[in-house]
């Protein structure tokens, strides 16, 4: 069976690639913000499962760039929902936290109330909408703050400030699962080899335990890498950005282990894993 992958140089998309049957895209290969570009990818590879680890990722930036990232965040998946429902063929559409409002403190499970805060995570939740409208077999999985050896993301963010850096100050007061990409390119797989043998799909949260501030989660990074660097912990209002960021990006993971035997993920080994990888480049 041949896996068709949207976002082939993006942090999934990189661990997807490393899949037996992946044929992954980048934006090189296809216009995202092209829709009939989308559809014409997939109707020419003829897959047996599409996944859509592609995303506009750059929160602030998509303040001012609406445009782009509801076209890539939304406009993008929908084209891809109606090519695969015409096909028969299932989707599997990575989504994010930030379609909750972020407040509380209790996990967020797939019946709460959306309301996303920042554009970013207003165009993510019109990508699930479209994918749903589509009336195909999908499976949204949400999650949360990704990291591995590739891209931009926290962990090599601070493993670069510690080199010239001995005390770094980070938020304390934002909370959440760090979540390893090559857990979540195997949850996909697995999802969507589900929807093949007849699993019904919907929306399932998957997001790394235990859940930590992002002050915590440095510490945990600079503790493994063997680094000496203090880690002051600040509230958000002292780090403004142009987005706002929620609070709370704890994401209740219940469902997606009930339904398809995937335990939240231990990040604590995804970045030891990730660390022995970077090390090694």
């Amino acid at each position: 069976m041949t896996v068709l992958v949207f976002g082939a140089t993006g942090q999934v998309g990189t661990e997807l690639r490393r899949a037996a049957g992946v044929v992954a895209l980048s934006r090189a290969d296809v216009d995202l913000g092209d829709a009939e570009a989308v559809i014409r990818a997939v109707q020419k590879h003829s897959p047996g499962l599409v996944i859509n680890a592609a995303a506009y990722t750059a929160v602030d930036r998509a303040e001012d760039d609406q445009a782009m990232a509801f076209a890539v965040n939304a406009e993008a998946p929908g084209a891809m929902a109606l090519a695969t429902a015409r096909m028969g063929v299932p989707l599997v559409h990575i989504s994010t936290d930030y379609v909750f409002e972020g407040g509380g403190n209790a996990p967020w499970t797939e019946k709460d109330r959306t309301a996303p805060q920042n554009v970013y995570g207003a165009s993510k939740l019109a990508g699930e909408d479209a994918v749903r409208a589509a009336g195909g077999v999908h499976a949204i999985l949400r999650t949360a703050w990704v990291f591995s050896a590739h891209g931009a993301n926290f962990v090599k963010t601070m493993l670069r400030l510690a080199e010239t850096r001995a005390r770094l100050t980070v938020v304390n007061d934002q909370v959440g699962g760090p979540t390893p990409a090559a857990d979540i390119a195997a949850a996909c797989l697995t999802v969507g080899a589900a929807l093949k043998d007849g699993h019904s799909g919907g929306t399932f949260h998957f997001a790394g335990v235990p859940h930590v501030s992002w002050a915590e989660f440095a510490r945990e990074i600079f503790a493994q890498a063997g680094r000496q660097v203090e880690v002051a912990g600040i509230p958000t209002e002292d780090y403004p950005t142009p987005a706002a960021r929620p609070r709370n990006s704890r994401l209740d993971c219940t469902r997606i282990a009930a339904e398809f035997g995937v335990a939240a993920p231990d990040w604590r080994r995804g970045l030891s894993a990730v660390l022995k990888e970077l090390e090694a480049t």
